[in-house]
């Protein structure tokens, strides 16, 4: 009552009453109406509007009901249908043309066109490893602590530290967790939920060198030549495969029950995770050892690179080498493709350089390397300097060692996504390339 009653004297003698409090809410895609949503849809071409359609459910629904990817799509075909009747042959051939038309983009873009390099300090110390998959960003080893960005603002969604002091060897991760292997232990971190640290016990590897994650189970590379097959719910190790007399240094997983393993000592040996026996042994034509591997599923292939600056590739049909070129004079550290690409192979070493080979060939397409001195933009966040630099491509003739390494810091590890590249070298910071068309 006396709030009501001072507001009428203040009304009496002429002074306007005291302003309401507004609350402020955030305005969010999510208030346009599916009209709206429709129109805007309509403006883009087919490659986009698929994109679209995979952001999220709703969008999805929007996308499906509407059939604008499928009138799109017969508008290409110059077909004008007045009622369009969606059939199980047009949704193959829509989904085809999607695919081929991605990776037509995918491949000239990493092969020509101008490039972006856009860097921050992601970590205290230098940082060696990193995975990418479904919009985001992994990285870690260095500072005991793992972080997880987007692939798209760069922004941190999330830290796991170190249950203890021993070192983060490998890791990856997927939709609900998070796996690494720890000095001599596995752990898994919940993305979702309470946030628990699920490890096995101290000793369950000699010394594990590498990791590869498919659930249910995780496969460790061993110092003592073995392979141990560490399962997820039990938390023990299920069985163990000798692969090699060396090391195993690199592993791939494939989606047909093979485990492809590489050796400090040179050779490519595979095995039947059903049999648990060892299928074959394919070894390089170069004497250095196997640093990387990287598994094709659609085209059954798998790739190599050696300590000696070899890359090489092996069908896995005919367990016969297809090809093995000298794509650089050091060690090449990493090689990734996009899942579903069959055309470009990326590689990155201790030189620094970038390189886009041919899959079918080992033709080096493109190399490119950052301009250090070309500062576009520049900005600070939480984590330190954000800055967005340009890269060049090098021609066929260029001298590599005559290049300021601060332009090439060496590639430890790479992963690769839609007209994108991820690396890191072994510094503080993480370098997102951007290609163009």
């Amino acid at each position: 009552m006396a709030a009501r009653s001072n507001m009428d004297v203040t009304t009496a003698l002429g002074q306007p009453p005291p302003p309401k409090r507004i609350s402020k809410h955030r305005t969010t895609i999510h208030v346009l109406s599916h009209e709206i949503l429709c129109i805007a849809f309509s403006f883009l071409d087919l490659l986009d509007l698929f994109r679209c359609s995979c952001v999220c459910k709703s969008w999805n629904t929007i996308i499906s009901k509407s059939k604008l990817l499928q009138i799109l799509y017969c508008k290409q075909q110059r077909s004008f249908p007045n009622s369009f009747d969606m059939s199980i042959s047009t949704e193959r051939l829509l989904k085809t043309h999607l695919q081929r038309s991605a990776m037509d983009r995918h491949r000239s873009s990493l092969q020509e066109g101008p490039i972006d390099v856009s860097q921050w300090k992601g970590h205290s110390v230098g940082v060696d490893q990193c995975r990418m998959k479904m919009g985001l960003i992994l990285t870690g080893v260095g500072d005991k602590v793992m972080r997880l960005w987007s692939a798209e603002n760069y922004k941190c969604l999330d830290e796991y530290s170190l249950p203890d002091k021993a070192p983060l060897v490998d890791f990856d991760f997927d939709e609900s967790k998070v796996v690494g292997l720890v000095g001599t232990r596995m752990c898994i971190w919940r993305r979702n939920g309470k946030r628990n640290i699920f490890s096995s016990r101290e000793g369950l590897f000699t010394k594990g060198l590498c990791m590869r994650y498919v659930d249910p189970e995780a496969a460790v590379g061993c110092e003592d030549g073995t392979v141990r097959f560490f399962d997820m719910y039990s938390r023990k190790c299920s069985r163990i495969i000798k692969m090699h007399a060396g090391s195993v240094t690199c592993l791939a997983l494939s989606d047909d029950q093979l485990i492809v393993s590489g050796s400090s000592l040179g050779s490519v040996t595979l095995s039947d995770l059903s049999s648990d026996q060892r299928v074959s042994a394919l070894r390089s034509t170069d004497s250095g050892g196997i640093r990387t591997l990287c598994f094709n599923p659609s085209s059954h292939v798998v790739f190599a690179g050696s300590t000696a600056g070899y890359a090489s590739c092996w069908d896995l049909r005919t367990m016969k080498t297809l090809w093995n070129v000298r794509v650089s004079p050091n060690v090449l550290y990493s090689m990734n493709h996009m899942r579903g690409d069959k055309s470009t192979l990326v590689v990155g070493g201790i030189d620094g350089v970038l390189r886009f080979l041919d899959q079918d060939t080992g033709e080096v397409l493109s190399r490119c390397i950052m301009n250090e001195s070309n500062v576009s933009n520049s900005s600070n966040d939480s984590y330190g300097v954000f800055q967005i630099k340009k890269a060049r491509r090098l021609s066929e003739d260029a001298r590599i060692d005559i290049i300021p390494k601060t332009s090439r810091p060496s590639i430890r590890c790479l992963a690769v996504g839609m007209q994108k590249v991820v690396t890191t070298h072994n510094e503080k910071y993480i370098r997102i390339w951007k290609f163009n068309r």
